[in-house]
């Protein structure tokens, strides 16, 4: 089937994210910056605010847990773009062609609502997007089939004639199973590649 329209994942396909990026600014110990980001300030802990817990219960929760990394804690909630060190390499190019060629474009992300409503408006590119589906703000996320179900009705294409794009093995396999077009990401070379093969750009 050919492809309508093309879904991007955000997070380490469009934006680079790593939890490090601000501690290795703000915490010089590596011992204290190993701990922290092995027991405290975790990826899985973090996904909690994707699934939808707002940061004001998550903040004071894990100083509770972890009074000696109160102020790593907090910067972490006022200091969450400082995690997302740039564009990944190319990939924006690539968003750019397809809308200068017509394509509609839409996203599904696992994002916080208190930190997409920080991030949003740092990011341009995301004016040439016709729906973005957040996670944080719907208490839904990958790969959890009904954020799938919900964007397919929110985006108006047939499954089968969107392509999704994700970094995340699990995500793919949940969008494959329920009938998307998918590409593993990688890298944008490889996208490109893609894209090219099924005339998109």
């Amino acid at each position: 089937m050919p492809v309508e329209a093309v879904v991007f994942d955000v997070g380490r396909v469009l934006y680079q994210w790593q939890l490090s990026h601000l501690f290795d600014r703000i915490v010089e110990d590596e011992e204290r910056r190993a701990r922290l980001l092995r027991d405290v300030v975790t990826e899985e802990w973090h996904f909690q605010h994707d699934r939808g817990r707002p940061i004001a219960e998550m903040v004071p929760e894990r100083i509770e847990q972890f009074p000696e990394f109160e102020q790593e804690i907090r910067a972490y909630a006022t200091r969450f773009n400082e995690t997302i060190p740039g564009p990944v390499p190319g990939s924006l190019e690539l968003v750019e062609r397809l809308d200068a060629r017509g394509v509609p474009l839409f996203a599904i992300t696992n994002f916080g609502a208190d930190f997409w409503a920080g991030f949003r408006p740092t990011a341009p590119v995301f004016d040439r997007f016709r729906d973005i589906v957040v996670s944080g703000e719907e208490r839904l996320a990958k790969p959890d089939p009904a954020i799938f179900h919900l964007a397919r009705e929110r985006f108006g294409h047939d499954a089968g004639a969107m392509l999704f794009i994700d970094d995340n093995a699990a995500n793919i396999a949940t969008a494959s199973a329920l009938g998307w077009q998918v590409h593993h990401f990688d890298a944008a070379p490889q996208l490109e590649a893609d894209l090219a093969a099924r005339g998109l750009i």
